[in-house]
């Protein structure tokens, strides 16, 4: 036991002697003490991150190295000035809304892809973190705003989704090749049937030209009007008549479906806005259906119940759509699973929307298989699938997660039943003053 002891004692007492001979030498504490400044300021010039100061008064105390590159100002000129002295371009609303939410709400605020102009004069972006700096009796002494320049990320993400979203629809291009051939298909025939008809129509306006002729000459004769009679019931008349409208409307009805099939396309190859626009959900998840028919059509029984009241919600419009195919399309997987050894038996998809409380609510259910709970969470990992091969790559559901949670100040949640399906609720602020609030 004593020689357990012995080393730790040991150390104690030389860690003793050694605080004494500090204590007892002020000159080297003193010298710390004034390098500790100089240290620190070191420090903070080295950080890879904009660092800025702001004083009680909304007065530049800090201004790091990282802050002189990334805007093109030296910190001698900007200090001593407010924020918005400071002559930078960059989308002061936003930077402005971010400080007094942070002020008012005495957190940390998160503000992320404020457009600014790099010192090259490009369009850049900037991911910011806006913190309060605690004084004495809960007073704010000022804040402190850390940052970095996230353009590259920023286009990084987009090409993941873009790259995402071009794969969704790479795997729904047969599906959506056929949903486009049949009404072409029948448009075709439409109009074959159409160039005989009128070859036909045109042979009896032909016979009653001869007819109208002999009239005026004084020489018609009954074998003439005979034989227009036999051309009329020769061709059916009555039958051309009743089958023209008809087959207009099919092809009308087949172009129009031709026509929406492209525009849904058009909406998911847009590579999407730098800003939010009003958008009409219920219309925006229309032209999803529209483009995932092919994949659900054949298992399941696809039902709506949108609610007409809903006023525009504020998004990114073609994130927005790819988030919907990608959870629309997980629904039919996931029916499919549930029902393959019984191809004739079929499952169920819901959509739904409403509106509570400010938030914009999507409700996407289905009936397949559900999700185990020991995988639940993970499902939002980018790259974890349950796919095989070839039907999924992992990145569906976690851009979802940061398109809604991330781009939109939304939520993302689920409920599951396993073995009777699931329920994914998205939840959109209706407007800017919400977005933080539940």
């Amino acid at each position: 036991m004593t020689d357990i002891q012995a080393e730790p004692i040991s150390e104690m007492k030389k860690s003793h002697a050694a605080l004494k001979r500090e204590i007892q030498t002020p000159d080297k504490t003193e010298k710390h003490i004034k390098e500790a400044p100089q240290e620190m300021e070191h420090l903070i010039a080295s950080l890879p991150t904009i660092l800025i100061g702001l004083s009680r008064e909304d007065k530049v105390v800090l201004w790091n190295a990282k802050a002189e590159k990334v805007f093109n100002k030296a910190a001698a000129h900007v200090m001593g000035l407010s924020l918005n002295q400071c002559n930078i371009n960059w989308d002061w609303d936003k930077i402005a809304a971010g400080i007094n939410q942070s002020l008012a709400e005495y957190c940390p605020v998160r503000v992320d892809d404020i457009l600014f102009q790099g010192p090259d004069g490009a369009e850049r972006y900037l991911g910011l973190t806006i913190k309060p700096l605690d004084g004495d009796e809960n007073r704010v002494l000022g804040l402190i705003i850390i940052g970095a320049d996230i353009t590259d990320r920023k286009k990084l993400e987009t090409q993941l989704q873009q790259s995402q979203k071009m794969e969704a629809i790479g795997q729904l291009a047969a599906g959506i090749a056929h949903e486009i051939n049949t009404p072409t298909q029948f448009v075709g025939d439409n109009t074959r049937f159409f160039q005989e008809a009128f070859d036909d129509l045109f042979q009896i306006i032909s016979e009653y030209g001869k007819l109208r002729e002999a009239v005026k000459s004084k020489s018609m004769t009954s074998e003439l009007v005979q034989k227009v009679e036999n051309r009329i019931e020769e061709i059916d008349l009555d039958y051309l008549e009743e089958e023209i409208p008809i087959a207009l409307q099919h092809t009308l009805k087949g172009i129009k479906r031709i026509a929406k099939i492209v525009q849904a396309m058009r909406i998911f190859a847009h590579p999407g806005m730098v800003d939010k626009e009003p958008t009409d959900l219920n219309k925006e998840i229309e032209k999803t259906i529209t483009i995932t028919r092919n994949e659900w059509k054949y298992v399941a029984e696809l039902t709506t119940d949108f609610d007409p009241s809903l006023p525009v919600v504020p998004c990114f419009r073609a994130e927005l759509n790819q988030v919907i195919l990608n959870l629309i399309v997980n629904a039919a997987h996931a029916v499919s699973e549930l029902h393959k050894e019984n191809s004739n038996c079929k499952g169920t998809i819901r959509i739904s929307t409403h509106h509570e409380r400010g938030w914009a609510k999507i409700h996407i259910s289905d009936t397949g298989v559900g999700i185990p709970e020991e995988i639940r969470h993970k499902i939002f990992d980018l790259f974890f699938t349950t796919k095989e091969p070839g039907k999924g790559t992992g990145q569906g559901l976690a851009i979802s997660h940061s398109v809604i949670v991330d781009k939109h100040n939304g939520t993302l949640d689920l409920e599951i039943q396993e073995g009777k399906g699931t329920t994914f609720i998205i939840g959109l602020p209706l407007g800017a003053d919400q977005e933080q609030n539940e």
